[in-house]
């Protein structure tokens, strides 16, 4: 597989093609207005979902996208279906289930953070396989986005997940490890998370990962971005992700750091999603570092500022503008 290269040296690791986003997508309870399950009266029902927040995400900065799942034949899948092709997102390689449910999570935020209760045993997209890579909604793809969720849905989404990293693949693949702590339970003896998702991880072509799950899932010694990078030599990218303080992207093995905005967070759930979108977008387009990084932070602070996953870009010309800033002026604005 040949990786396109910019003029500089750089590195673009994404085709011409549409970015296929991979996996699963559920109907999301949250309480409104934002507290704990146990004081609420009312909640709103919205949807979440990585691989679609990064394909909405995409789709708002102008990259073709194509978003592939299932989904069961309800009212929450119908809901689900119309909310991700409404930002422009192809859906058409989206299958309905007519035996199987659409996945279900509740919010139920509270003074240490938001804990996730997941209903997704037995879904719709939890029979997803590897003949989905082999489906027209993926051919000729420019890059496949894949999440650590997926292979912790099922066996048929592991075996998803080992063939579209493959060696010999059609297509690069960018892998969000996404480490969801609660889908791993109860795994035979032998496997664990962070064996599964580190064999996957390494064998990408782009990665991104928290330092904080870093940690979590392959030890203390996990001390920063370099090792990191140390822990995964097979990708050609990795970003690592320092919360809100910075994110590292290393080209080879050349790092470039950028601080992360100041931002009021109201719920930092699914900024990731939307860094990873940013950073896409970013590298698409001009296949500079730190030009990516930088939309990646713009992209997450959209989703920091709102109770659900997905929340509006700042504005073109602000975007633009930050985009262009030194590096002093970058750190100390916000978005």
């Amino acid at each position: 597989m040949s990786t396109p290269r910019v003029p500089d040296g750089g590195l673009r690791p994404i085709g011409a093609g549409p970015v296929v986003c991979v996996g699963e997508t559920m109907a999301a309870l949250a309480p409104e207005p934002v507290a704990p399950l146990d004081d609420a009266e009312l909640l709103r029902l919205d949807i979440a979902g990585a691989e679609s927040n990064v394909a909405m995400y995409l789709a708002d900065h102008g990259v073709p996208v194509r978003w592939v799942s299932a989904l069961g034949d309800d009212p929450f899948g119908g809901r689900i279906r119309e909310r991700v092709a409404s930002f422009g997102v192809d859906v058409t390689g989206v299958r309905t289930d007519p035996t199987r449910p659409t996945g279900l999570l509740i919010k139920n935020p509270g003074a240490d953070g938001t804990r996730v209760h997941y209903y997704r045993r037995g879904s719709a997209a939890s029979a997803l396989g590897p003949e989905v890579l082999r489906s027209a909604a993926v051919r000729g793809a420019g890059l496949v986005h894949l999440t650590g969720i997926t292979p912790a849905l099922s066996e048929s989404c592991r075996a998803l997940a080992e063939e579209a990293l493959a060696p010999g693949r059609p297509y690069p693949v960018s892998f969000d490890v996404n480490h969801r702590a609660a889908l791993w339970t109860g795994r035979p003896a032998g496997e664990s998370a962070g064996e599964i998702l580190h064999a996957l991880a390494d064998r990408a072509d782009l990665v991104f990962v928290g330092l904080d799950e870093a940690q979590a899932l392959w030890g203390p010694a996990v001390t920063d971005a370099s090792a990191v990078r140390a822990l995964l030599p097979g990708p050609r990218v990795v970003v690592v992700k320092d919360g809100g303080r910075a994110a590292t992207a290393y080209l080879g093995q050349v790092p470039h750091t950028v601080p992360a905005l100041p931002v009021e967070v109201v719920e930092p759930v699914g900024a990731g999603d939307a860094f990873a979108a940013g950073f896409l977008a970013g590298l698409r387009a001009a296949g500079d570092p730190v030009h990516a990084v930088r939309l990646g932070h713009l992209t997450a602070a959209a989703a920091l500022r709102v109770t659900a996953d997905h929340g509006p870009l700042p504005p073109a010309a602000r975007m633009r503008e930050l985009l262009a800033a030194d590096e002093r002026t970058w750190a100390s604005q916000a978005p």
